[in-house]
């Protein structure tokens, strides 16, 4: 560990990447902490503090991904979860949209089109998010049942509130800026380290409110369970994360001119879980509409009170019914979305390979689209594992609603990018050094 460490230092380049991306990350939770404009940053802190947080029920992704920002209402109080969203839904589109198919088989070129788009959209839901989190905090059901909420926002004015609006796009705007110069000039992608940082600042807290709340043995008995769990879940993690079906290609040897060509054998990499935490995500979001209707709507109805009873808490047999069920059927939803059985065939075709034992062309396909059926059962399966185990086992724990099984999978999942990113880079440097 320790040479591998000397190693990443002792390489020019990767010290100025790695520089460049711990000062980006500085300045990223720095501004997790700049409060809004126009709030009484007083009131929002004693909300919190009585509170715990415990919003999490409906705004607990999101302040899961900003970092805690969110209830702190900073700057950067959206973070990157716009981005976020719009890159899902640019990538939805991509498969309905004839010209964003198009653009997306242009190359560079089009793939710049795309991210333009993406930020554009990102600017849109920003605006939108903001509008929505500035008229929750107004109205005092940012932090239902603190006094004080009420007077979050002193001055109601539409000067103040479009001041807080066009406060927290922009930190939105430039949390994606921050991003996009990780991703081009330091190391690893920069969206997926920026919700990496966002998620892991939360995680102390959380694991310490855990001590706080436990009853047996000082706290330490439920503090030591709550690890426990938190690292076989983290191995789960690791060996799924890493699996992978592996699906031979052969080329066949040809000859142009007096060369030969092909001749060689590679394999098409099917992972088990090729949604990644994307369902997750989607089925988190459809189950907080209805509680969000039911929130805002003031109602006393039979309807909003048997939604907030059932849907409001993540370890209600209804709530857990359901958000497995959404997780597993938008599994197979974003596969078949992102990965078309059909196009790799007429590739493997083109460039002369064939998969051995099976026809070119339309069998192919059918191959591919057969396997890869049967490896998202387990990998919907393993999601919904990694989403529930945690929220059910940490119910107890008031403190532990941090830890859920989105934010697990999401840290394994891009340190391990990271990691990979970071070794390849050392190689590449030992590579060229032998060479010289």
């Amino acid at each position: 560990m320790s040479s591998a460490l000397i190693q990443v230092f002792r390489t020019p380049d990767l010290r100025k990447k790695l520089a460049f991306t711990l000062g980006v990350i500085v300045l990223y939770r720095v501004g997790s902490h700049v409060p809004v404009p126009g709030i009484s940053y007083k009131n929002v802190q004693s909300c919190v503090d009585a509170a715990a947080a415990g919003n999490g029920g409906l705004l607990g992704l999101v302040n899961m991904f900003s970092g805690g920002a969110l209830l702190q209402i900073t700057v950067f109080a959206l973070g990157i979860l716009p981005y976020i969203t719009a890159s899902i839904i640019l990538q939805l589109l991509t498969a309905v949209i004839p010209r964003l198919e198009s653009l997306k088989k242009e190359g560079a070129a089009g793939q710049g089109k795309i991210t333009q788009y993406t930020r554009y959209l990102t600017v849109a839901l920003a605006v939108l998010q903001g509008t929505g989190l500035v008229a929750t905090a107004r109205s005092g059901a940012l932090f239902p049942g603190c006094p004080a909420a009420g007077s979050i926002v002193p001055d109601t004015s539409i000067l103040t509130t479009v001041v807080m609006v066009l406060t927290i796009t922009a930190g939105t705007a430039c949390v994606m800026w921050m991003g996009e110069l990780v991703s081009e000039r330091g190391v690893g992608n920069g969206m997926s380290l920026l919700i990496f940082i966002s998620i892991a600042s939360t995680l102390p807290g959380a694991l310490w409110a855990v001590k706080q709340q436990g009853e047996i043995a000082d706290g330490w008995l439920g503090f030591g369970a709550v690890v426990l769990v938190g690292l076989a879940m983290v191995g789960l993690v690791v060996f799924v994360e890493q699996a992978q079906r592996r699906i031979p290609v052969q080329y066949a040897k040809r000859m142009v001119g007096r060369k030969s060509y092909g001749g060689t054998a590679t394999y098409i990499p099917l992972k088990v879980n090729q949604a990644g935490v994307v369902p997750v995500i989607f089925a988190s979001s459809i189950l907080y509409v209805p509680a969000l209707i039911a929130q805002f709507s003031h109602s006393t109805s039979g309807w909003a009170t048997w939604i907030t009873r059932n849907f409001v808490k993540g370890d209600h047999p209804y709530y857990v019914a359901a958000y497995f069920l959404l997780i597993v059927f938008f599994a197979f939803f974003y596969v078949a979305i992102t990965f078309n059985p059909e196009e790799v065939s007429g590739n493997i075709k083109q460039a002369g390979g064939f998969i051995p034992g099976i026809r070119a062309g339309r069998p192919t396909a059918q191959y591919l689209s057969y396997v890869l059926n049967r490896l998202t059962w387990p990998g919907s399966l393993y999601l919904g594992l990694i989403a529930l185990v945690p929220t059910v086992a940490f119910a107890s724990f008031g403190g532990a609603n941090q830890l859920t099984g989105t934010s697990l999978l999401i840290i394994v999942s891009v340190g391990l990018e990271t990691v990979k990113q970071i070794n390849s880079q050392v190689e590449q440097h030992r590579y060229e050094g032998f060479l010289r």
